[in-house]
């Protein structure tokens, strides 16, 4: 899937509830839920996990699993960051903005300029599909 298609499917998710584990726009989505739907690999996005996790090599084995690691952001590529202790998210970059589904406005947003969190790692997805 082309980076342009990725970001308008996350552009048309904006404002959907926030829920853990949710896979479904009409039900809420949380960070990985929001990423799996705009790159259309919903059914290989992971469940069974909490908000609070210190699996930091979980996390990054499966990225490195589905997409390319790469050394600095670029249009529709994935941030895995560190917005707390013990804590991972997921969002989905658009060359000047990150979206994702923020727990804190229990929503998804867009929110311009460099995400505030520390970045663990970006990777990202071929256009083979």
């Amino acid at each position: 899937m082309p980076v342009e298609d990725r970001i308008t499917r996350a552009r048309a998710l904006l404002g959907v509830p926030f829920r853990l584990h949710g896979r479904c726009a009409a039900s809420g989505l949380d960070c990985i839920g929001l990423v799996a739907i705009a790159a259309n690999r919903v059914p290989q996005a992971p469940t069974g996990y909490s908000l609070r996790t210190t699996q930091d090599e979980r996390w990054i084995a499966l990225l490195d699993a589905i997409a390319e690691r790469i050394d600095q952001p670029e249009s529709g590529a994935l941030l895995l960051l560190r917005p707390g202790p013990a804590q991972l998210h997921l969002g989905l970059w658009t060359g000047t903005s990150l979206i994702h589904a923020d727990a804190g406005v229990r929503r998804v947003v867009e929110t311009p300029g460099v995400p505030r969190w520390p970045v663990i790692g970006i990777w990202q997805l071929t256009n083979k599909d």
